[in-house]
């Protein structure tokens, strides 16, 4: 009974057994988790969306791109210490494994510190620069600076979760965000609803949800001694794992980075469309969540198969995983797409009554609908090659798609339709290019000579 009980909760070595195997136990507990964490957004725009109404939904999608921007130093942290834990657990490392999480930790801190800071001091300005229509401008300001200043729960969350997940333990992420996920529902309607306390409310309840779940991983990561050791030397930066962290961070901390202004730049050219517009925008983007989650569950899966399957020399491994974790990831994302076509005006409705919004958005998910597909193939060998260190060849395909392609395609469309489709139609384009370029870099085979293991 100990032992599938540790089999279940514990780390989980995927050097050994069925690849196949080996993906889906650790999958199944990931996607609920992306679910449940694509419910934090969803549960506040329909909490908001029905008892606010249009205007504050808007808010809250308009707020996303600039609060992306200022993620990007925890998406470069998560990354690379997911990257580190991976290898360094694969190749039994146990020094180096302790001090890469201890220094995750401590870099988290200080980034968290400083978006607390910047975020607040930031917001209008950033807001004004962006056109923000002034019926939501207030509310946007409101949502914003109050996420920022509980920044740190989603900061620890985030990458606690990651490192866990690279150590092969999905399963405690996903109950710890289960927990926060239910409390968030509960407080989204006590302070919105009851209390009245609008956008705000919604704000609130987020990151008292988010600090419960942060607080959750960082206890159970103290208690896996079996694993690791999270003692106070580790906690002070090595600068030899600082230094592999910021490498094999920094390229996706820039591609998110460079992702975020693009979407700044789209963000803008959403609000000239006006306040319905955004509206129809915000509640694709959250049926796009949904639609998202197995393309970036197995990407995920792939990377600490990879990672762990890399620092055990097991290249041909990686490869037989790689084929099984497109055969599932493509299955999926092709039922889940069918199923969001058939039945996501009913999702819609959970956001908004109003007709026009439902009927727009709809014909926007049917132009988005291929691309679902052709990103569960960028996702899963984009996985594959950052579990093996190679972090530059993602960035750089994700800086091809962003900014040559979509952002010049979106506002060239715009120019000459006048039609909101162009947002749309943009993002499908760069999404099949994407999966164009990833599948030639993968082929290509650069990426299976980036170990950190040795170096």
């Amino acid at each position: 009974m100990a032992g599938k009980l540790s089999a279940m909760f514990g780390a989980q070595d995927m050097t050994v057994g069925n690849p196949v195997s080996n993906l889906i136990r650790f999958s199944v507990p990931l996607l609920i988790g992306n679910l449940a964490q694509q419910l934090y957004s969803t549960v506040d725009s329909i909490v908001v969306g029905n008892y606010i109404g249009d205007g504050a939904l808007a808010a809250i999608g308009a707020s996303g791109p600039i609060m992306n921007l200022l993620l990007v130093l925890f998406m470069g942290i998560s990354v690379g210490a997911s990257i580190m834990v991976s290898q360094y657990f694969g190749a039994k490392e146990k020094d180096k494994l302790s001090g890469t999480v201890g220094t995750a930790i401590t870099a988290t801190l200080v980034s968290s510190l400083f978006i607390m800071i910047l975020g607040p001091l930031i917001t209008p300005w950033a807001m004004s620069v962006l056109q923000t229509p002034a019926d939501i401008y207030d509310m946007t300001c409101t949502y914003l600076i109050i996420v920022f200043v509980g920044i740190i729960g989603c900061a620890y969350y985030n990458i606690i979760s990651g490192i866990l997940r690279g150590l092969g333990d999905s399963v405690m992420p996903l109950v710890f965000l289960l927990v926060a996920c239910g409390l968030n529902i509960v407080l989204d309607i006590l302070f919105v609803a009851f209390f009245s306390m609008g956008v705000a409310g919604a704000a609130w309840a987020t990151i008292i949800s988010q600090a419960i779940s942060g607080a959750l991983c960082l206890v159970r990561l103290l208690l896996m001694r079996d694993v690791l050791h999270v003692k106070l030397r580790f906690l002070w930066p090595q600068k030899a794992l600082l230094m592999q962290l910021i490498r094999l961070g920094l390229p996706s901390g820039l591609t998110q980075a460079v992702f975020s202004l693009a979407m700044l730049v789209v963000q803008s050219l959403t609000n000239s469309f006006g306040t319905l517009i955004i509206a129809v925008s915000t509640v694709v983007m959250r049926v796009d969540g949904f639609a998202m989650m197995p393309n970036f569950t197995f990407g995920t899966a792939t990377t600490t198969f990879t990672g762990q399957n890399i620092g055990a020399g097991k290249l041909k491994r990686v490869e037989e995983g790689t084929k099984d974790g497109l055969k599932i990831g493509l299955a999926v994302s092709v039922v889940l797409v069918a199923a969001i076509l058939l039945f996501g005006r009913y999702l819609m409705e959970m956001f908004t009554s109003t007709p026009e919004v439902v009927d727009t958005g709809m014909h926007m998910m049917r132009i988005l609908a291929v691309g679902y597909v052709a990103m569960a193939v960028t996702q899963i060998l984009s996985g594959v090659m950052r579990g093996a260190g190679d972090t530059m060849t993602p960035m750089w395909i994700s800086l091809i798609t962003t900014v040559v392609i979509r952002v010049p395609i979106a506002y060239g469309l715009a120019a000459l339709t006048h039609s909101p489709d162009s947002l749309f139609i943009s993002l499908l384009t760069s999404w099949v290019m994407g999966a164009v370029l990833t599948t030639v870099a993968y082929r290509m085979g650069r990426w299976k000579k980036k170990s950190i293991i040795g170096q």
